[in-house]
């Protein structure tokens, strides 16, 4: 898509936002996926942990780790959690949180065969795409050019730990996130899941037109300013996902998520299910979000 290139391969002139690149998101997505499975409990997890607090760090992020332990309901042990923050201009009173899940499903339960159910998913596009594209946003808000307001950007744990059927033990990052917030009320969030996916496409999820809609006007109404088709403003379907925790503590928070992925919660969610030109439409939008102050006033 010829706006999408413009856009990735402009420099950082008088006034413009520093130039993104899809190949360094390409990179988080491999290495993250190199690591295995990230479940929750797991050597995986921990390494991808690692990585993903170190790069932040590299990146001039102020870094902290929320580790906490819940009773696992499906074996007898504590299980470890842990969310990792970045923050970019720490001091600053106004900002922006962006967030992902990092973990992967330790249930491959779409799969057709169901001897296949207890195998872990590698979790390219349901969780490691989003990490990847909240990365190279902290690259260019931490090395490149800060924008005039304060990042945060929170990798959760634990959002896919659930089995079907059990809402109560999925977002279990999230939660523990929220139930922490000590005073923390960013102007918006944004939530990233099952980015780029083939086949997908993003839509006005339900629950953040209801409680954010001015956020989720302002972000499509941006997608369509700069002809990202990615983004079809038209209604999705309902997601209990991450954002919802942050929408019941009173964070506007939106979740943009990619619907209709034929590999999801399967073991064929792998590195060939990336859709390039579909994740750097995502890139796109966020750096204009990030470097646009035009927000639309906290409800």
């Amino acid at each position: 898509m010829a706006v999408v290139l413009a856009a990735m391969a402009a420099g950082c002139g008088a006034g413009e936002p520093p130039a993104a690149s899809i190949d360094s998101v390409m990179v988080h997505v491999e290495r993250q996926l190199a690591f295995g499975p990230r479940v929750p409990g797991t050597p995986a997890r921990d390494d991808a942990a690692r990585y993903l607090a170190r790069t932040l760090e590299r990146f001039g992020g102020r870094v902290s780790l929320q580790s906490f332990e819940v009773e696992d309901p499906y074996a007898s042990r504590r299980l470890r959690l842990i969310n990792v923050v970045g923050s970019f201009d720490p001091e600053r009173t106004r900002r922006i949180l962006l967030c992902a899940h990092y973990d992967s499903r330790p249930w491959a339960d779409q799969e057709p065969d169901s001897t296949l159910w207890t195998r872990p998913i590698p979790g390219a596009v349901d969780g490691a795409t989003g990490v990847a594209a909240l990365l190279e946003i902290a690259r260019l808000v931490g090395l490149a050019s800060p924008p005039e307001i304060g990042v945060d950007v929170v990798l959760f744990d634990g959002e896919d730990y659930g089995k079907r059927g059990d809402i109560d033990h999925y977002l279990l990052g999230s939660k523990y996130f929220v139930m922490n917030l000590k005073g923390y009320r960013p102007q918006a969030a944004i939530l990233l899941d099952m980015m780029g996916g083939r086949g997908t496409r993003v839509r006005r999820e339900p629950f953040s037109k209801e409680r954010a809609g001015p956020w989720l006007d302002h972000v499509f109404a941006r997608a369509a300013t700069l002809g990202l088709d990615y983004f079809e403003a038209r209604d999705g379907a309902p997601m209990i996902d991450d954002h919802v925790p942050l929408l019941q503590a009173g964070i506007p928070a939106i979740d943009l998520f990619g619907y209709d992925y034929a590999a999801w919660h399967t073991l064929g969610d792998d590195l060939s299910q990336v859709d390039r030109e579909k994740l750097s439409q995502v890139i796109v939008l966020l750096r204009d979000l990030v470097y646009d102050l035009d927000y639309p006033p906290a409800e």
